[in-house]
């Protein structure tokens, strides 16, 4: 297959048009197939941010006097036209984050529902309605948007989190800026074309490229009121503490370490099938990705050997092609990386089950290849188990009951996501209701919640206390205001006292 690429420029999009910005400096963006430079990122300066950031402000407080029917219709739109391009953002997240077809198509219909749900924003931000509360005066409440929130959106999911975030942001009447990553950023530029012939005023949603230095910017932007983040655990960690400490709110999500406990009595094809699945697809770049089979007594030894059989079919493929099952990592300091925790694991007496170390994918010898690999005999104290691998591998811990996997869940630092595999009622309702974590899936490996839930979970995977789209997204990008209220007739207008008012 030839590797011949067109090299593009990608530039900001900012107050309603695409620029390049004044910022000097840029960086490549890769194809994680081939290994080739695809395209230039150009990056912004602090002149870019604040020309951003003063277009948002400008925009927030005419769009958040917009009536609701008329955010409705943008809505409305604006989910159209991303359901008819669904095959060309695809293409453009299997381009440069090497995830299948399939998968980027995935993603996308995951973020069609949060725009479903925010079109519903009119009954969304019902307030509530007291009326008499004493003698002619009544108290209602209703939400007003924050003002200008940025999105700092991680690689893995190029098009879902940017709308699992800016839907409900806007729809709630707040000007949205996108700071994508900079490895697959060609979607998110997409997606701002797009709100801007759904007819969104400019500057409502704007996208600003950039790295740490664009991030430190927005944190600490007296005019920006509200972050929103998705990434690594240090990482979410520096943006709670740097953007509350500047007076901002923030949801900022971590990372993850998702165990999935298999009982004796599971479907243990339908167990293996399920983990083989939600630990290599996306090649286990995903937060809700299971990277540890907690494997209870006897299921152990039939269910690696099921796990082995369905890892070693799996098709690793450049992901445009029909029949790929996975794809690359994204850099080659990911495939680093991920070797060098499975060499450390084998090292220190793991077993070897399926080993994807040195994968080669004819015809794409540049890529940054890691096939799907199974480690059984892991225990707590392997860097295996303690770090986020964020790569295909699945590692397997026995335990003896059910008791001992639930406390080797809560022990663990990262609370983001969890399954179990059982036929019982009785342990399923045990592990659901024991767990310290913040997602959880009876008999399904990846316990996305639908759009009208809220995504988030506890512990080291999440600072700040909402969790993103869905009633508590609302609630994020929104804060309450209580209205008292009397007016009275003209001949009883002489009621004041210096004293505290009462019923």
């Amino acid at each position: 297959m030839s590797t011949t690429t067109t090299m593009t420029t990608i530039n900001h999009f900012i107050n309603g048009v695409e620029t390049s910005g004044e910022g000097d400096r840029s960086q490549p963006v890769y194809n994680p197939a081939t290994g080739a430079v695809t395209a230039t990122l150009r990056l912004a300066n602090r002149a870019d941010l604040d020309a951003t950031v003063s277009a948002a402000k400008a925009a927030a407080e005419k769009w958040g006097d917009f009536s609701l029917a008329k955010r409705t219709a943008v809505l409305f739109t604006f989910r159209e036209l991303v359901a008819s391009h669904v095959d060309e953002l695809a293409a453009l997240v299997t381009a440069e984050h090497g995830k299948v077809i399939s998968d980027a198509k995935g993603e996308i219909g995951r973020g069609l529902e949060v725009i479903e749900f925010a079109c519903g924003i009119p009954t969304l931000l019902k307030g509530d309605y007291s009326d008499q509360v004493s003698t002619g005066i009544d108290v209602f409440s209703f939400r007003e948007p924050l003002g200008v929130v940025a999105g700092i959106t991680p690689f893995n999911f190029p098009v879902m989190v940017p709308l699992w975030m800016a839907p409900m942001a806007i729809a709630t009447g707040n000007a949205f800026i996108l700071k994508p990553s900079e490895r697959d950023p060609s979607a998110s530029m997409l997606l701002a074309k797009l709100w801007k012939q759904a007819g969104l005023p400019d500057g409502v949603f704007q996208v600003l490229h950039g790295d740490k230095e664009t991030v430190d910017g927005l944190l600490t932007h007296p005019d920006v009121d509200g972050i929103s983040f998705v990434g690594s655990t240090p990482i979410a960690r520096y943006v709670h503490e740097t953007a509350t400490r500047h007076g901002k709110r923030v949801q900022a999500l971590g990372g993850a370490k998702n165990h999935a406990i298999i009982m004796p009595d599971a479907d243990l094809d339908n167990a293996a099938d399920h983990l083989a699945a939600a630990a290599f697809g996306s090649a286990g770049e995903r937060c809700m990705a299971i990277s540890v089979a907690v494997a209870v007594g006897d299921a152990a030894e039939l269910l690696v050997k099921k796990v082995e059989e369905r890892a070693l079919a799996v098709k690793v493929k450049n992901g445009t092609e029909p029949d790929a099952e996975m794809g690359p990592v994204i850099t080659p300091a990911s495939k680093e990386r991920i070797v060098r925790i499975v060499t450390e694991a084998e090292a220190a007496g793991a077993a070897m089950v399926v080993d994807g170390r040195d994968l080669v994918v004819p015809g794409h010898e540049d890529g940054f290849w890691v096939g799907p690999t199974v480690i059984d005999h892991v225990n707590t104290g392997m860097s295996a188990y303690t770090e986020e691998i964020f790569g295909p591998v699945l590692v397997v811990v026995r335990v003896e009951d059910l008791d001992e996997g639930i406390r080797l869940i809560n022990a663990n630092p990262y609370g983001n996501g969890t399954a179990i595999f059982t036929s019982s009622g009785a342990n399923a309702r045990k592990f659901q209701r024991a767990v310290t974590v913040g997602m959880v899936g009876i008999n399904v490996p990846l316990p996305v919640p639908v759009a009208y839930h809220s995504f988030g979970g506890w512990k080291a995977s999440l600072f700040g206390d909402k969790h993103v789209y869905g009633p508590e997204g609302v609630s994020f990008y929104t804060r309450g205001k209580v209205i008292t209220s009397r007016w009275p007739e003209p001949t009883h207008a002489s009621g004041a006292s210096y004293n505290f008012p009462s019923n």
